[in-house]
This record gives C-alpha cells, sequence and structure tokens, in this order.
C-alpha cells in the first residue's frame, strides 16, 4: 500500500512537472502565450474535457473503461436543448433533466456490466452508438438552438467572479470544473463509494468474498460517471448556445488520456482527482500551445496521438515496478 501510494504521488508530481514543462516552453515559443485571454482560453478549454475525465476516472479506478462518455455527452447536450427549446421547460429544470440524462446512461451501461456481465469496453461502445443515433433522431440531426432562453448561455460563458471582481472575468465554466473537482476528491476520499471504487479496482474478488455487494457499487459508479457526463454535456450546450448531435466522437479519448496522464492506472486500484485535473490541463495546454505556433490541425492530432501512447506505456512501467 505504501509503495502505491509512493507511486501515485510521483506520478503526480511528474504530471505537474510535465505541465510546467510544457508552460515554460510555450511561453519562450511565442509570446502570445501568457495573455490573460489565452489563459483563459485554456481554462474554458479545459472545463468540458476536464468534467468528462473527472466521471471517467471512477470507472477507471475500478479497472474498466467508459467509452460512450463522448457521445453520452451529447445526447445530454440534445436533451436539456429538447426539455428547455423544445418543451419549454425552465432552464433549471432543463439542466437537471440534462444531468439525469447521462446518469441514465451510465446507469444502463453499469448494469450491463455488472449483471448481463458483458465487458466493460462492449457494454460502453454499445452505448456508445445508442447514444450517438438517439441525439441524431431526437434532434433530426439538426443543432437545437436556446435562442428563447437567453440565461442558458451564461452557465459557461457568463462570469460570477466578473461581476464579483472586476477585471476578474473568468467564465462560469470553469468555476463549475473547478466546483465538480472539488466534488470528485470528496466523494474519491471520504465516502463509501470511493472506498468500494478502490477496493473494486484493486481486488475485486477479495472485495467480494468480503461481503460487499460488488455489481450495485459497480453500477453506482457507472451512474456517477454518468452523471458527471450530462453536466459535460449541459456545459457544452451552454459554451455553444446550441445543442449539436453531431459532436461528441472523440472527446471520449481525450478525456480517458487525461486520466490516464494524471497517474489513473488502466489496470484499476489507483487514482486521484487532482491528478485528473492535472492531466485535463496538460491536454488543454499541449493542444492550445500548438495551435499558437500555427502547427496545422492534422499534425496536432498526431501529437496528441503520441502523448496517449507515452501516458499508457508509463502507466505499464509503474505496474510493473510495482
Amino acid at each position: 500500500m505504501n509503495l502505491q501510494l509512493k507511486s501515485g504521488a510521483l506520478q503526480q508530481v511528474l504530471a505537474l512537472a510535465s505541465l510546467v514543462v510544457l508552460l515554460v516552453t510555450f511561453s519562450i515559443s511565442s509570446g502570445n502565450f501568457f495573455q490573460f485571454s489565452n489563459l483563459i482560453g485554456i481554462l474554458l478549454s479545459t472545463a468540458v474535457i476536464g468534467v468528462l475525465a473527472l466521471g471517467s476516472t471512477f470507472v477507471i479506478i475500478t479497472g474498466g473503461i467508459d467509452l460512450s462518455v463522448g457521445t453520452v455527452m451529447t445526447l445530454s447536450a440534445v436533451m436539456t436543448g429538447v426539455f428547455i427549446t423544445f418543451w419549454g421547460l425552465p432552464v433549471p429544470v432543463g439542466i437537471l433533466g440534462g444531468i439525469l440524462t447521462g446518469a441514465l446512461c451510465g446507469l444502463l451501461s453499469g448494469t450491463a456490466v455488472a449483471k448481463m456481465k458483458i465487458p466493460p469496453f462492449i457494454a460502453t461502445l454499445a452505448m456508445m452508438m445508442i447514444a450517438k443515433g438517439l441525439a441524431l433522431i431526437i434532434s433530426g440531426a439538426k443543432p437545437i438552438y436556446f435562442t428563447e432562453a437567453e440565461s442558458f448561455a451564461n452557465i459557461s460563458q457568463g462570469s460570477v467572479l466578473g461581476s464579483l471582481i472586476p477585471g476578474f472575468d473568468i467564465p462560469n465554466a470553469v468555476l463549475i470544473f473547478f466546483i465538480a473537482a472539488i466534488l470528485g476528491f470528496l466523494i474519491l476520499s471520504k465516502t463509501i463509494i470511493g472506498r468500494y471504487n478502490v477496493a473494486l479496482g484493486s481486488n475485486e474478488e477479495a472485495t467480494r468474498l468480503s461481503g460487499v455487494n460488488v455489481g450495485y457499487w459497480k453500477i453506482v459508479i457507472y451512474t456517477l460517471t454518468g452523471a458527471f457526463t450530462g453536466l459535460a454535456g449541459v456545459m457544452m450546450a451552454s459554451r455553444l448556445n446550441s445543442a449539436n448531435p453531431a459532436l461528441g466522437a472523440g472527446y471520449e479519448l481525450e478525456a480517458i488520456a487525461a486520466v490516464v496522464l494524471g497517474g489513473t492506472s488502466l489496470s484499476g486500484g489507483k487514482g486521484t482527482i487532482m491528478g485528473t485535473v492535472i492531466g485535463a490541463l496538460i491536454m488543454s495546454v499541449l493542444t492550445n500551445g500548438l495551435r499558437i505556433l500555427s502547427v496545422p490541425q492534422e499534425w496536432q492530432t498526431v501529437v496528441v496521438g503520441f502523448v496517449i501512447i507515452l501516458a499508457v506505456y508509463a502507466d505499464m512501467l509503474r505496474r510493473r515496478k510495482a
């Protein structure tokens, strides 16, 4: 256990060091990098992927995977649009509906994994396709705009801190991300969900033999991941002021990469919310820095792909040493 704790702490230090190196490198390469507007842009781009990564952290700690978070995020955004724009429900009700849509998808994925014994990769791959199809069907394959709900855009684009502290115009989406991170930290470190989450990933059979209802807690964890995914969908819809059913594909890979970069092991049993936050920032800083350096979009994708390979390889090396 002490070895695992030391390994996890070391990985967080390495991840933070990598983030600092990226910040210094891009600031030297371009004088525009450390401009306030660009830093705010980095934080804003981190918010949605970061919330997705927070949810994915819980599933990956169990030794599972959720490939559906990208399209479930899209479906949650679409359902938020249906509740607010089509049905005319109040904005808070629509937001709750979007989050519950994600939680329901997580519940179904968790049930498939825990009760039907379908491997997480296959169960969530199926949910990915289901969510993608439903988003297109429900929206009529067209974006849903929130033109009549003016306050909805303020969820991500507004600035509560800016209204309280003039000049401190940090978007609400960034604030929501950090609040979600604090909530995730408390759940993982201070609640029974977090304890069983780590226990399942460390040794599922031993956890079962100790009398824990493993199936029930797996469903709870996948549902929790779905709720975070639903929140990300609401944030994305608010940021764009529309719910586009074509978005979402590929987000799950960035979320998983952020989780692994932050030190969460793909084999389960180890991971932290703080590490995931750092991993999400690394992904955003890398993408933003490459864009400022005028690296073509296709090469940005190649670089991110190599980063994912290196992150997974580093995780394999850590497991071998442990």
